[in-house]
């Protein structure tokens, strides 16, 4: 059995709290004007103390559930792409699936990084093309803040939380959203350009771990800029080949850097006026970025009946993925 896919609807939440360059210059040698010319990032939100990713996370999947008719007890699968849930066990997808009340749901975590929503994607529109769903819950969410060094320079002052969530449901019933193609690769020899040196269980916690702050985000700033541009062109190229420039609705990458986007897609020759880009007010926000995207096209009802939509993300692994879907 082999069932076309499409995307019901999507929804998005990201915190109220508003945290601008000017607030870092208090930890690190840094100003606004230096992180705007590199980055793009005028500011991002980021959670309260108290608040927790699955309650931010819960949030977004209410608001695509809503927005695509479908009720918490219809869901069958739920799957969350996060490396910032609420704890390391259980998976956070389960307690978001408790949060939600969908009783009837199974669920389990994705851990892509930036390209966790993108999998996640992929994943459940197997479980629908296969016949064994009819509606998946797919959500794209981070809380880095929790899990940066607010003393470097280098990833500090990049990241942001947020969330973003669609469902899946087979194209038939939905009838918009069909997800035409996809594409997903790794290359674990780049490791170590974005990860996170300790505190996992390849040796014990210690005190010296969290004195030192090497259980938090680490990255190589040129390292993952040469791969994150030539990353994205060969993602965008794929999607985009075979397709008349003007069936191209949007493009809609993972926020990583305003100049890295600019970069990919002039290379392409891709119109500006197609990339959607948020970057200035949300940050990077990895799995949560592109889902938050796309909620927000959605809302200012940017998609076009029978035009292209074109996803790309890269991410920590180094992992990657892109999707193809005619609105």
């Amino acid at each position: 059995m082999s069932r076309p896919v499409g995307i019901a609807g999507f929804g998005h939440f990201v915190p109220k709290r508003v945290i601008p360059n000017e607030y870092f210059t208090r930890f690190v040698e840094t100003s606004d004007e230096w992180i705007v010319q590199r980055t793009g990032i005028k500011e991002r939100r980021w959670l309260e103390d108290g608040e927790k990713p699955s309650e931010m996370f819960a949030a977004a999947a209410i608001k695509a559930m809503d927005r695509s008719g479908v009720k918490p007890e219809e869901i069958d699968l739920i799957i969350l792409g996060t490396v910032s849930g609420d704890m390391f066990l259980p998976a956070t997808a389960c307690i978001v699936q408790n949060l939600l009340g969908c009783v009837n749901a199974s669920a389990f975590d994705i851990s892509a990084a930036c390209p966790g929503f993108l999998y996640s994607l992929i994943i459940g529109q197997q479980f629908i093309t296969s016949g064994q769903c009819n509606n998946v819950l797919c959500i794209g969410g981070e809380a880095l803040s929790r899990i940066i060094d607010i003393h470097d320079r280098n990833s500090c002052v990049i990241f942001g939380d947020g969330a973003g969530a669609c469902v899946l449901q087979p194209h038939d019933i939905c009838q918009q959203g069909l997800i035409d193609d996809v594409y997903m690769g790794a290359d674990g020899s780049g490791w170590d350009f974005i990860h996170r040196p300790r505190g996992g269980a390849a040796e014990r916690m210690t005190s010296e771990i969290l004195t030192e702050g090497s259980h938090l985000i680490r990255l190589k700033g040129k390292e993952v800029y040469r791969f994150a541009v030539a990353k994205m062109e060969e993602i965008i190229a794929w999607a985009s080949e075979g397709i008349d420039p003007d069936d191209i609705c949007l493009v809609i990458p993972h926020q990583v850097n305003r100049r890295i986007l600019e970069t990919a897609t002039a290379k392409i020759g891709i119109d500006p006026a197609k990339v959607l880009i948020n970057i200035e007010r949300y940050g990077n926000t990895s799995a949560a970025s592109i889902p938050i995207l796309m909620s927000e096209a959605q809302s200012d009802n940017r998609f076009i009946k029978g035009k292209y939509l074109i996803l790309a993300a890269f991410g920590a692994g180094l992992v990657w993925a892109g999707a193809r879907v005619k609105w």
